[in-house]
């Protein structure tokens, strides 16, 4: 398994995080899920101003294959979904952590990302997933 940004943190429903400098954080879906779900055909993005708590399916994206939803990482409000994505959902595919990102959000508690995966304990978990 190649594509695991060190710097990300990493959720079991295969979502990326990222700290921003503003304090917000990032989300997207690993490489590794993009390819299970093959070429992407639509993403609808949470509403900006949306609350969700840790757990809570907050987008949807739809590959020729299946659909899936996106799960929320740890509890906070959407500041700003991407939008292009309605256009050119399998930017996805090719870019799933730069211009693949899914939503950026404020979380309720800055240190809550601390608990998620990070890219070590995911590539062991895609492992013992693939056997």
């Amino acid at each position: 398994m190649s594509n695991v940004p060190q710097e990300l943190r990493y959720t079991k429903s295969h979502e990326w995080v990222k700290r921003e400098d503003d304090g917000t954080l990032t989300v997207g879906i690993t490489d590794h899920a993009q390819e299970l779900l093959g070429d992407l055909v639509f993403v609808e993005v949470p509403d900006e101003g949306s609350d969700f708590t840790d757990g809570d399916d907050c987008a949807v994206i739809e590959s020729v294959k299946a659909a899936s939803d996106v799960y929320m990482p740890v509890a906070g409000e959407v500041v700003a979904g991407n939008e292009a994505l309605a256009e050119t959902p399998e930017v996805i595919n090719q870019d799933p952590y730069g211009d693949g990102w899914i939503f950026k959000f404020k979380p309720a508690d800055a240190g809550a990302i601390d608990g998620l995966m990070d890219a070590d304990a995911y590539i062991e978990m895609v492992a013992e997933e693939d056997h």
